[in-house]
């Protein structure tokens, strides 16, 4: 997983939304698990929503700059 702010930077657009995807699917599996008990980190919601907004502007960048072909 490309986390960090400098590697989100060096991916392509399509690499992007494949990240956002897989974000998304780890958000609802963790939120499935939290309403079931079995977290282990509880701040874990926030780190992985920011994730999806920090890829999310990174695809927007990409998309003004017409590099979504």
């Amino acid at each position: 997983m490309a986390s960090k702010k400098k590697d989100i930077k060096e991916l392509s657009y399509n690499e992007l939304v494949a990240q956002e995807k897989e974000l998304k699917q780890k958000y609802m599996d963790f939120r499935f698990q939290k309403v079931n008990g079995h977290v282990d980190n509880p701040l874990e919601e926030r780190t992985i929503r920011r994730d999806i907004a920090r890829v999310k502007t990174f695809i927007r960048q990409k998309e003004l700059a017409g590099q979504n072909k």
